[in-house]
């Protein structure tokens, strides 16, 4: 904006705007609770009460410090940070908040904020009592269900005590009671929804939908060839999806030399987060729509009825955590099955760069979360594989893996290159390159802001990392001379995957230089002498 622009779309602070020099954390944390409550509204830091622009870069610790400030505040509204220059050359940061749909926000401390002009009005009394009774919402978890816990398995009920290590020095009922899996009623307790979803063997029979839909989409098809659908409760529904899934990507076969890998498409850890959190977040109000979970050559796609819970988005997802169904996520945690509040993204992201696999993605449309885990890679698997061979021999950290793969591919690694290859800042990335260099696998050449890392030569990556496309088709031909080779015979020679093996191949047998002999199985390739 232009400062003039600028002026005319804040000219004071009102309802919807509040002005700040700096990021203090209580007048801060006090204006997004108003704000919360009321209408939404921006904070414009670096502005002083005048409307003068000081300016107040959105640096990474000006970022951590406000992500801080929302969570510091019981139930906001969801928000957003960004960066703003007034006449090209003056940045301010403005954090917007949105009026809270669901509920109400409150301080630290308890209260309850509302804003009135330039002011963040705490309310008392009757005014109090009106506010929290018109916005006051009882989780749909808790609703609860005409099923008596008489009518439980009591396999059902023992592995939910087990699981939580209940023993029995009081009843059952009263435990599932406190976990907000049941609701006493009289001298009878009943089962909640989320009781519901884990006690019972059919749950979907009350709740509607309340089970996972798997299907199979064929490459390059538009219409799935199988449909699976996984009830029961919500531990089988996880446990038997994530399996299910992992046995219909399979494994990349991997041959160095003499040693076998199979590596997995998907890190099983990675599915079984992502299914645990579809179920665990989903609007169980939705009932007509299941999780929904889609399996196509490339990615497999998991969709949740219903959005984010407040104030979680997907820019600031992995700065801020709340639960939808806090009671259903408690019993999966019980199992193990999900990571502790705030931490299931925070893994999935970063085990899919460990095992050196590209980063999930996020969506939400307002009626649905999405999250999409790709299978295929930038880095080949015959690259993991080399990898995990070398991280035998010293000590290192899978976060380092995907340093060692570029130093293999030719690459002179620089802090600045490390760090964007690590999404990680300079302290991290100097760490990783260090390890690296002390355990041999890297030589450092330079000093301090000068340094740089090259692959030691003592390490042999595949023939496919250090020979470009010319070198490897002599060494197929030179093969290809003493004996007839298999697909096989050239991924272990040279470290390259079943298609890019095949390729060459093909490319070779067009060129004239090698002869195919054979079908399927039994296809061997010849030098054409």
């Amino acid at each position: 904006m232009s400062l003039e622009e600028f002026r005319q779309a804040f000219p004071a602070e009102n309802d919807l705007v509040e002005r700040k020099t700096g990021a203090g954390r209580k007048p801060l944390y006090e204006s997004i609770v108003a704000m919360s409550n009321t209408d939404g509204g921006v904070i414009l830091i670096g502005v002083d009460n005048d409307g003068n622009v000081l300016g107040r870069k959105l640096d990474q610790g000006l970022a951590d410090d406000l992500h801080e400030a929302v969570k510091s505040v019981r139930d906001p509204g969801r928000y957003s940070i960004h960066e703003l220059r007034v006449d090209n050359a003056t940045p301010i940061t403005v954090l917007s908040i949105a009026k809270r749909i669901e509920g109400f926000a409150q301080t630290a401390s308890g209260r309850v904020l509302v804003r009135r002009g330039s002011l963040d009005v705490p309310l008392f009394g009757p005014e109090l009592r009106d506010f929290l009774n018109e916005r006051s919402l009882e989780r749909f978890e808790t609703t609860e269900l005409p099923t008596s816990l008489s009518e439980v398995p009591k396999s059902s009920i023992g592995s939910v005590a087990d699981a939580f290590g209940w023993s029995d020095s009081r009843t059952f009922a009263e435990r599932l009671a406190e976990v907000g899996l049941a609701r006493q009623s009289g001298y009878q307790y009943h089962l909640t929804v989320a009781g519901a979803l884990h006690l019972l063997p059919r749950p979907h029979e009350q709740l509607g939908k309340a089970y996972i839909e798997i299907l199979r989409y064929r490459e390059g098809s538009a219409t799935y060839d199988r449909r699976t659908q996984i009830e029961g409760p919500l531990r089988e529904q996880v446990e038997q999806a994530t399996r299910q899934i992992g046995d219909e990507l399979g494994t990349e076969i991997v041959i160095l030399g003499v040693h076998r890998h199979e590596l997995p498409r998907l890190p099983q850890r990675v599915l079984r987060e992502a299914i645990a959190n579809a179920v665990a977040h989903r609007s169980y109000e939705l009932k007509g729509t299941p999780v929904r979970i889609e399996i196509r050559s490339d990615a497999v796609t998991i969709t949740s009825p219903g959005s984010l819970p407040e104030p979680v988005t997907v820019e600031n997802m992995r700065d801020q955590a709340a639960a939808r169904n806090a009671n259903v996520i408690r019993a999966l945690r019980a199992y193990n099955l999900a990571e502790d509040s705030g931490a299931g993204i925070d893994v999935m992201e970063d085990v899919m760069r460990e095992e050196l696999l590209d980063p999930p993605s996020f969506s939400d449309n307002g009626s649905e979360v999405q999250v999409t885990l790709p299978i295929r890679s930038a880095v080949a698997p015959s690259e993991r594989a080399w990898v995990r061979e070398v991280e035998q021999e010293g000590l290192i950290e899978p976060s380092d893996r995907i340093l060692l793969v570029s130093a293999a591919r030719g690459i002179t690694l620089t802090n600045s290159i490390a760090r964007r290859l690590l999404g990680a800042d300079a302290e991290r990335a100097r760490s990783s390159l260090q390890r690296l260099r002390d355990a041999g696998f890297l030589v450092q050449r330079g000093q301090r802001g000068g340094s740089s890392y090259l692959l030691d030569r003592s390490l042999t990556p595949p023939a496919a990392h250090r020979l470009g496309h010319a070198e490897l088709e002599e060494m197929v031909i030179g093969l290809a001379t003493k004996r007839p080779l298999a697909n096989a015979d050239v991924r272990a020679a040279t470290g390259l995957d079943r298609d890019e093996a095949l390729d060459l191949l093909r490319r070779l047998v067009a060129q004239g230089r090698l002869v195919r002999r054979g079908d399927r199985r039994g296809t061997r390739y010849q030098a054409n002498i």
